[in-house]
């Protein structure tokens, strides 16, 4: 059967997008989004194409003309505003009235007759006319009317003239006839964020241990004390582990140890015994009035609260009881503990997603987030979410935002990259990364390449951990000071999202011989610190993370530009806001144990520095200020004296 109805105007290779429109994009309150297509027609008819933008679930859209590039890719924009689900489309269309005036120019030679052409344009005008208001109506008919009367005198340079002036071009794009068009769809989404969730430096410490007692169980009260150091630091959110009862079956001891001695504290995460689960608060730590104060001195301190979500349970858990069918079983009958060989984790209890009874254990994991919201909570660390159903995530993080859309959601799956980027795709607003791994030039520049230049950019935000308590990466473990400000000002530039483990300002970094993990981990015991111990970096933090607050490229998380340098041991890289009104290049030692010189390419072209022009660098770190020109420059970093560089650009 012939096609009856068919798109006359090709829309395609339309970007961002992701999955073909199967995801959302992201942005944050504020953010641009850049829009691109291929837009195109048989024919040599001019065209028109207009973005259009809506809050989802609003009724109108809001348009904007998209502008012609070379070879028929078509550019445009707009800035997201409010948090929630967007939703943009593109409508393309044959423009009859361009075209014409298009043809009447090559035509209106000395003695030609143009007469039919005049009328082909009178028809355009007056299908504008009807669909005109009232005072623009009139307007396009007095043309129309005066058009028609130099034709009937014979005068079609007049009747030219009056068609094509700045009148009827004015008139006729207000309304254009869009009958020969096509608009795409679906129309595509945006995700849009918080500042927060692009921009953010997170301390993550554990209640317990923020007493000065040996061997006293920390309070949310010692907690409370310990905030306004915290923010003195710079950082903007406070990343809580498990707070909830924990389980005694199987409790593991100091360092792992399979066996628990009177007084072992236990690991957070197996979480539950006669006191609750998930919705319950560890009585060591305190009362819910101790909570809401908690809460209140963070709001007072513009501290944003992540909590960990972890979806395990103790032997001792409520849910063991009550749901026996929300768990794994051998064919004996006994419930599976988690194991991820060699480790085994008998404390533990994993829920099982697949369940009979998934509408039950997916609606009470509803229900723990929400209740958490209620409690003050603004951001979930969602423990390994990379070993339940991605549906789930869609659904959950749907349900919450449904209600709660200023919400932020974290990934911590250390798993492949696919399911990694598949996460973020479903819904979760930050991940954790393989920064913690990434320690030489190449692999930092690869790996910084990737997530802020390729697609990734579009929906995946790094956040970059320094240290957790599972992991004390071995560069941390030999490189002692200053491979810790090396790492700290690598993680707090190259992404716009940072985070360290408590301890870390402390250069902490005696470790179980042969593995990533930290010997009498804080996991298993209470520590008790001194915050201002000698050789700690405290002053250096304190810093970077005001320099992150000063510097708007800092704040940005897309497009690192890494310049070239003749030492693999010193990486350099810039950050440019859209304006290039903030430039910042940061220039680090990769080697915490000798001096390190280069030289390094400057892009001036980047920065739009003329090559005979004098600029100043100011490292920010030192506050020592250079004079430099030209593309290259030299430079010299040492673990004795400074790591590193933040240096702002600076035209004189």
């Amino acid at each position: 059967m012939v096609p009856q109805d068919y798109p006359r105007v090709i829309i395609e290779a339309v970007q961002p997008q992701i999955d073909g429109g199967r995801y959302p994009i992201k942005r944050v309150i504020g953010e641009k989004v850049a829009v691109g297509a291929d837009i195109y027609k048989e024919g040599h008819d001019k065209l028109a194409a207009v973005l259009k933008v809506r809050k989802l679930g609003d009724k109108d859209w809001r348009e904007s003309l998209l502008t012609q590039g070379d070879n028929d890719r078509w550019h445009g924009e707009f800035t997201v505003t409010t948090i929630g689900r967007w939703e943009y489309t593109i409508e393309a269309y044959a423009e009859h009235y361009l075209s014409w005036v298009d043809e009447i120019a090559k035509k209106n030679l000395p003695g030609a007759n143009i007469e039919s052409e005049l009328l082909e344009g009178l028809a355009i005008l007056k299908k504008g006319a009807a669909k005109a208001q009232k005072t623009d109506r009139n307007r396009i008919e007095s043309v129309i009317a005066a058009m028609e009367s130099a034709l009937a005198a014979g005068e079609q340079a007049g009747a030219v003239e009056l068609g094509t002036g700045n009148v009827m071009r004015e008139m006729m794009a207000k309304y254009p006839d869009r009958s020969e068009g096509h608009e795409m769809a679906p129309a595509l989404q945006v995700m849009v964020t918080r500042t927060i969730t692009r921009c953010a430096a997170w301390y993550e410490f554990f209640p317990r241990s923020q007493g000065n007692v040996p061997y006293r169980h920390g309070t949310l009260q010692d907690s409370i004390q310990r905030l306004p150091e915290i923010k003195a630091m710079g950082f903007d959110v406070v990343y809580l582990p498990p707070i909830h009862p924990i389980g005694h079956a199987f409790r593991k001891g100091k360092n792992n140890s399979l066996t628990a001695v009177p007084g072992d504290v236990g690991s957070p995460w197996a979480i539950g015994n006669e006191h609750g689960g998930h919705m319950s608060l560890e009585p060591k730590l305190g009362t819910w009035d101790d909570w809401d104060r908690f809460v209140a001195t963070c709001r007072e301190l513009d501290i944003e609260i992540a909590l960990d979500y972890v979806m395990n349970c103790s032997p001792d858990h409520p849910y063991v009881s009550e749901h026996p069918d929300w768990f794994f079983h051998r064919p004996d009958g006994s419930i599976k503990y988690a194991e991820n060989p060699p480790k085994k984790y008998q404390d533990v209890y994993p829920l099982n997603f697949g369940t009979s009874d998934r509408a039950g254990l997916w609606q009470e994991m509803l229900t723990i987030f929400l209740f958490w919201i209620d409690k003050g909570v603004t951001t979930f660390r969602v423990d390994n979410p990379h070993t339940k159903p991605v549906p789930f995530w869609e659904w959950v993080i749907g349900e919450v935002h449904r209600r709660h859309p200023h919400v932020i959601f974290l990934a911590k799956a250390f798993t492949k990259p696919k399911m990694m980027r598949l996460l973020a795709k479903a819904g979760f607003a930050q991940s954790y990364t393989y920064f913690t791994w990434r320690n030489n030039k190449q692999e930092l520049t690869e790996y910084v390449g990737e997530l802020t230049w390729s697609e990734m950019r579009e929906y995946f935000t790094g956040n970059f951990f320094a240290n957790t308590p599972d992991i004390l990466p071995p560069i941390l473990q030999v490189g002692g000071r200053p491979a810790f400000i090396m790492r700290a000002v690598l993680a707090a530039t190259l992404s716009s999202v940072y985070g360290i483990y408590s301890g870390y300002e402390l250069c902490e970094n005696a470790a179980i011989p042969g593995k990533e993990e930290y010997l009498d981990s804080e996991k298993y015991e209470i520590k008790v610190r001194d915050w201002q111990a000698p050789g700690n970096i405290v002053d250096i933090i304190t810093r970077i993370n005001h320099i992150r607050r000063q510097s708007p490229a800092l704040r940005t998380y897309n497009f690192v530009h890494f310049l070239s340098t003749d030492n693999p041991q010193i990486i350099a890289y810039a950050k440019v806001n859209d304006d290039r009104s903030d430039i910042v290049v940061c220039v680090v030692n990769l080697d915490p144990f000798h001096k390190q010189s280069a030289t390094l390419q400057v892009p001036l072209d980047v920065f739009g520095i003329a090559a005979n022009e004098q600029y100043q660098a100011h490292d920010l770190l030192s506050d020592e200020r250079y004079r430099w020109q030209g593309p290259t420059s030299y430079v010299e970093l040492s673990p004795s004296g400074k790591m590193a560089h933040i240096i702002k650009i600076r035209r004189w």
